[in-house]
């Protein structure tokens, strides 16, 4: 049988700490020594996990009997599975080889990249956005849509993605929805050309399906900078993705209108996006609702 100083050592690789036999007391508990623990491994991140099951006999799901067998060797008994007396494989053999300094680059180019946006003007960001490949949707894009507009507006309008017309004429909301915005905008005494809309993504995607996670992110330093060019009063966000991935929420829209938002200290309105409206004209009272809204706090 292994002595206690090694049994410590297996314990703590399989990610079991602060373990006691059953016949012993807190003030007999053996404490190993700092060398137990190989000098490579010092930085090993453990996860907790009291009931690891390392032989590859058994499946992930057999939570009682991968009890059973830790309790085993917990308790001292001399049925100890073969695989807890055997030394360890190398780390390489057991865990994939992480080069960390591939991923310090990366973050730094990340990070560097995010910076160079951040200090754009209007031309340098165009000239960004429409060169852009960070993501798959670059090969299957017509045009960049950068945005419209008075590009020192009070309210900024921030939409989801690009359909297939806008693509196709490199400018947001040209379809019926956006006919729709500019008749709402009307409303409210605001022509399109004194607003500024911008879309989370810069790209369509394919079938007009909602953007994916990734690709926001890819896309979120453009519109950061937008903003802070515009410097607008207030930003009116329409559509669930608009929502959500600006203001980093999972709630549904109809939960999200009505209260107050801001976006890096820019009060944001959540509202219907004009294409639901086409399809549930009923809501139009609540996005009525939503615009006087805005224009309360554009007027305050």
């Amino acid at each position: 049988m292994m002595d206690e100083q090694q049994r410590r050592y297996y314990l703590n690789a399989m990610g079991i700490e602060n373990w006691l036999p059953r016949d012993m007391s807190v003030s007999d508990e053996v404490i190993a020594p700092a060398e137990v623990v190989p000098p490579e491994e010092e930085t090993e991140v453990v996860v907790s996990a009291p009931a690891m099951n390392l032989n590859s006999s058994h499946s992930p799901g057999s939570t009682g009997e991968q009890h059973s067998e830790v309790s085993s060797a917990m308790t001292g008994d001399a049925d100890i599975p073969p695989w807890l007396n055997e030394a360890p494989p190398p780390l390489d053999e057991y865990s994939p080889t992480i080069d960390y300094a591939d991923y310090a680059e990366e973050a730094s180019a990340k990070t560097d990249e995010r910076s160079l946006i951040a200090g754009l003007d209007w031309r340098g960001l165009e000239v960004k956005v429409a060169e852009c490949q960070s993501c798959e949707l670059s090969g299957t894009r017509s045009n960049t849509v950068f945005g419209v507009g008075d590009r020192e507006a009070d309210l900024m309008i921030i939409g989801e993605a690009p359909g297939a017309e806008e693509d196709r004429r490199g400018e947001p909301f040209v379809g019926r929805a956006g006919q729709l915005l500019n008749t709402m905008l009307q409303a409210i005494g605001l022509g399109r050309e004194r607003v500024f809309i911008a879309n989370i993504l810069k790209c369509r995607p394919p079938d007009n399906r909602d953007p994916r996670a990734e690709e926001a992110l890819k896309c979120e330093p453009f519109l950061m900078r937008q903003v802070a060019l515009v410097k607008p009063k207030v930003i009116l966000a329409v559509g669930r993705v608009a929502a959500q991935n600006l203001l980093k929420s999972s709630e549904a829209v109809g939960r999200m209108r009505g209260r107050d938002y801001n976006y890096n200290g820019t009060p944001v309105v959540v509202s219907y996006h004009p294409a639901y409206l086409l399809r549930s004209p009923e809501q139009k009272a609540k996005s009525w609702q939503d615009l006087q809204r805005a224009v309360t706090l554009l007027k305050g």
